[in-house]
């Protein structure tokens, strides 16, 4: 998308939420556009890492080694070491198009600490590899880190390493993520129980919305130069799709309250999916409730608008990166101070089956549809 300079003001008054601490697409593509480029050639692999990296200091205590060596070193005492990856390739899971590097960069980091909050643990380092294409300026590559150091220095956790190359086929960003938890502490997705309860966190379905309304205005912008995008009073839509959050805050108000949930996930492909991953590694059942999902009102009018069902999109949407537990009945009175925490159902036997129980008492079966990567 073309960003000139009428466009641009055009744009920008319409996106108010621009002037947020990571301001939306228009204002930061419009910028790169328009400033002077560094082509990375003209400081080579070492020179680029060495460049994005010179200001990086550890903050975790358990980072003996960080970036300069062949391989970053970490004593965790007697802690567990938990590892997750996420593989991010421009095309299939991010469009440049409205995805400014800041945000991106900020995203990438974020999701790969949620997969270790879900497992009960705390991110304490990253790694940072790239494939990069010709396209991309050493300035664009400051933009991507600064999202990805602003994620790391908000939730605490070390950037240690990582590796570039060159790409032919766009931007590709995969990040490691490392972290602790005690033994004890660790929670799986095995371990739920029939009569235990269903909880999630935050609401579902936004970020899908917001995903939907970027390409929908997308779209009419490609088609109509002068079209100006409708996002006035749906920021909140747009901030879950583009810089979604880690859920550090339940973790830690779930130990405060002394509850340890039995199975947990964070909601990457959707509510469906990842009960159904919980309710066959734990061989049970579930039954949730229509009327106790939490859906905020700006997806549900936009939902609306665009003729989709808002109860599919909180089960299927994916990308909200809320948490999704069970947790013992005897814990439901220190469940119901927590803010921001729902009940939605609860643990059945697996011979009833993984349910949705509709606002007229009518069961359906959930189905897994989640997010294909490989369906064209």
């Amino acid at each position: 998308m073309a960003y000139t300079q009428e466009k641009y003001i055009k744009f920008a008054f319409y996106c108010k939420f621009a002037k947020k601490t990571l301001p939306l697409h228009a204002k930061l593509i419009y910028s790169y556009k328009n400033m002077a480029k560094t082509e990375i050639s003209t400081l080579g692999e070492f020179g680029l890492i060495k460049h994005l990296t010179k200001d990086i200091k550890s903050m975790q205590p358990s980072t003996q080694k960080g970036i300069g060596d062949d391989a970053a070193v970490m004593h965790y005492g007697d802690k567990r070491t938990l590892v997750t990856t996420d593989l991010l390739l421009e095309g299939i899971h991010f469009n440049l198009e409205y995805a400014p590097l800041k945000h991106l960069g900020y995203k990438a980091a974020v999701v790969n600490f949620s997969d270790i909050y879900a497992m009960n643990g705390t991110p304490t380092q990253i790694t940072v590899s790239l494939g990069i294409s010709k396209r991309f300026s050493v300035e664009d590559l400051e933009e991507l880190y600064a999202g990805i150091r602003l994620a790391c220095e908000r939730y605490n956790v070390d950037l240690v390493g990582g590796d570039t190359s060159a790409s032919m086929t766009g931007l590709t960003i995969s990040i490691t993520c490392l972290g602790t938890a005690y033994d004890s502490d660790i929670v799986y997705r095995n371990g739920a129980k029939v009569n235990d309860l269903i909880c999630v966190t935050g609401n579902l379905g936004t970020a899908y919305m917001g995903l939907q309304l970027l390409e929908r205005e997308r779209i009419v912008m490609q088609a109509n130069d002068k079209a100006t995008p409708a996002f006035e009073g749906r920021e909140y839509l747009l901030e879950r799709q583009l810089k979604p959050e880690a859920r550090r805050d339940i973790i830690e108000q779930l130990h405060k309250a002394g509850i340890k949930p039995t199975a947990m996930m964070d909601i990457s492909d959707g509510l469906s999916s990842e009960l159904m991953h919980i309710c066959t590694q734990s061989n049970v059942g579930c039954a949730i409730y229509e009327d106790k999902l939490p859906i905020d009102y700006q997806a549900a009018a936009l939902a609306e608008e665009m003729n989709l069902n808002i109860v599919t999109c909180a089960l299927n949407g994916g990308e909200d990166y809320e948490l999704l537990f069970t947790c013992s009945l005897d814990d439901y009175e220190k469940l119901i101070p927590i803010e921001d925490v729902y009940l939605i159902g609860h643990i059945t036997k697996p011979e009833l089956g993984t349910n949705l129980i509709g606002r007229n008492g009518e069961e359906l079966a959930l189905q897994a549809q989640g997010w294909n990567a490989f369906k064209e």
